[in-house]
C-alpha cells in the first residue's frame, strides 16, 4: 500500500513535547513555540513533531501542564516556517474518526503547501480517554482501529472517492478534495515498536516508523522489521526508520551532563530510564552516540530538547547534527 520514498521521510526532526516554559504567560505562548519551530529549521532540522495528547504526559511533566491539540498548532507552526516537515508523533487512533484524520492530515498539508507527515498509533494513555469521554476499547481493538484507519488514510489521500470496509471503520465514496499538495499524499509514520502486531504493520503499510530506546533495542526492532519486510516481499529501505529520544548537548560534556541530571530529578527518572532514553554530551560526544545508532540501522534521528525554549541547544544541535545526518527534501 505505501509507496516507495526516494529519501528518507526525515533525518533530523525536532519533537516540541513540553510548552512549559519559564516566564512566558498563556497569551504569549504560540510566539515561543512559533521561535522554536523558526529556530529548528534555520538550524537544519527537517522535520518537526507534537505530541497528540491532550494531557501532558508522564516523564515529561506534571499532568495539568499546558497542552495543545496537535493539529491546530501544527498548521499555526506551518505558517511560520517554509521548509520543515510537520507532523504528530503520534496520532491517537481513538480520537479521531479515520475519514475526519485524513482531511485534517490533507488540510495540514495544503496550509503547509505540501509538508505533512501523518504520525498515528494505537493510542495509550486512558486517563485521557476517560477525562474526555473517549471509549478506550481493548488493544485488540485499537490495532484492529489503527490497520482500518491507515488503510482509509491512504485511500483518501491517493483515490478519488474510495470506499473501504474494515473491522471497526468503513468509508464510502469518500470526498477528500482539495487534494493533498504532496504527490502520494502525506506520507504515513507509524509508531510503537511491538514486534508482534506493530511491526508488521508497519511493514505492510507505513512509509515510516519510529523506534524507542538503546542502540541494542534499536537494532533487534530494525532486524525484526527487515524479517517482516521479508515475509511479504516489500524492501525494507522503502521504509524511513528512525529513533526519537531526549537530548542534552552543551558547549561542554560537563554542563551537559548537569543540564540530564537536573531534568532526571525534576522528572522524577530513574537511572535505568536516562540511560537507556538521554543522549547527552558535547557536540563530539552526542555525534558518537548518534552515529552508533545510525550504525544499529536507522536512518533518521528525532529529539526532544528539554531546554528547546532557550533556543541556544536547537541551534547547537543543528550545527553539530544536520552535516552528519543531512536534510530530507520537503516538498
Amino acid at each position: 500500500m505505501a509507496t516507495s520514498a526516494r529519501e528518507p521521510v526525515t533525518r533530523l526532526g525536532l519533537q516540541i513535547n513540553s510548552f512549559t516554559y519559564p516566564g512566558v504567560p498563556d497569551a504569549e505562548l504560540f510566539e515561543r513555540i512559533a521561535a522554536i519551530a523558526a529556530t529548528a529549521e534555520r538550524a537544519g532540522f527537517d522535520s518537526i513533531w507534537v505530541m497528540d495528547h491532550l494531557y501532558q504526559i508522564r516523564n515529561v511533566g506534571e499532568r495539568t501542564e499546558p497542552m495543545l491539540e496537535a493539529y491546530s498548532l501544527l498548521c499555526g507552526i506551518a505558517a511560520r516556517t517554509t521548509r520543515a516537515q510537520l507532523g504528530t508523533m503520534v496520532t491517537g487512533v481513538t480520537y479521531r474518526n479515520p475519514a475526519l484524520l485524513a482531511k485534517v492530515t490533507t488540510t495540514l498539508d495544503i496550509v503547509s503547501s505540501g509538508r505533512a507527515i501523518l504520525g498515528i498509533g494505537a493510542a495509550w494513555n486512558e486517563e485521557e480517554h476517560r477525562g474526555y469521554g473517549f471509549d478506550f476499547p481493548p488493544l485488540r481493538e485499537r490495532f484492529e482501529r489503527l490497520e482500518d484507519a491507515v488503510q482509509i488514510c491512504w485511500a483518501m489521500f491517493t483515490e478519488d472517492a474510495p470506499s473501504f470496509k474494515g473491522v471497526r471503520h468503513h468509508i464510502d465514496a469518500a470526498l477528500n478534495f482539495p487534494r493533498p499538495v504532496r504527490p502520494g499524499g502525506p506520507p504515513i509514520l507509524i509508531g510503537g515498536s511491538g514486534e508482534k502486531r506493530t511491526i508488521p504493520m508497519v511493514a505492510r503499510y507505513a512509509d515510516a516508523c519510529n523506534f524507542f530506546g538503546d542502540v541494542e533495542t534499536v537494532q533487534r526492532k530494525v532486524r525484526i522489521l527487515e524479517e517482516s519486510c521479508e515475509r511479504i516481499g516489500r524492501d525494507p529501505a522503502e521504509i524511513t526508520k528512525t529513533r526519537l529520544g531526549p537530548l542534552n548537548i552543551a558547549a561542554t560534556q560537563a554542563q551537559a551532563e548537569r543540564n540530564a541530571k537536573r531534568v532526571a530529578e525534576t522528572r522524577k527518572l530513574s537511572p535505568e530510564s536516562v540511560a537507556t532514553s538521554f543522549i547527552t554530551g558535547d557536540p563530539d560526544s552526542v555525534l558518537e552516540q548518534v552515529d552508533a545508532y545510525l550504525d544499529a540501522g536507522v536512518d533518521g534521528m528525532l529529539f526532544s530538547l528539554p531546554d528547546a525554549h532557550d533556543l541556544e541547544p536547537i541551534e547547537l544541535a543543528g550545527r553539530a547534527l544536520a552535516s552528519r545526518l543531512g536534510s530530507a527534501t520537503a516538498v
